[in-house]
């Protein structure tokens, strides 16, 4: 009964909680998309820093804000330009990857967690 409570879905953040460790979808402002993995890990695990002076362990990578900390990033830009010329849309979008990124919770428009099937 108690593996039933910590799955259940009562507010928002709980998709969050319940995404912990899976790779979840996220929009920001300034047309700029986010794929990766919500980490839930020690700093001093993680092979990609070398913190010396830094002994916290991350219980959970999101807080209250959204602030995250996701690993494996797809990062996603879109842009939308005018010609000057004939006064079309020209949408460009550029792709990044980025092993590991911190994204503050204020820019935050979206968090999709992974498809879940019946």
């Amino acid at each position: 009964m108690a593996s039933e409570e910590e799955s259940a879905v009562k507010e928002p953040l709980d998709l969050i909680r319940l995404s912990l460790d899976e790779r979840i979808y996220v929009k920001l402002r300034s047309d700029r998309e986010l794929r990766g993995k919500l980490h839930l890990q020690s700093l001093m695990e993680s092979p990609k820093l070398k913190l010396d002076h830094f002994m916290i362990l991350i219980l959970a990578a999101y807080d209250q804000h959204l602030n995250m900390i996701l690993g494996d990033v797809e990062e996603i830009i879109t842009t939308v330009e005018i010609d000057d010329e004939t006064y079309e849309e020209i949408v460009r979008t550029t792709k990044r990857n980025v092993p590991f990124l911190f994204v503050r919770g204020d820019g935050v428009i979206l968090v999709s967690p992974p498809l879940r099937t019946a």
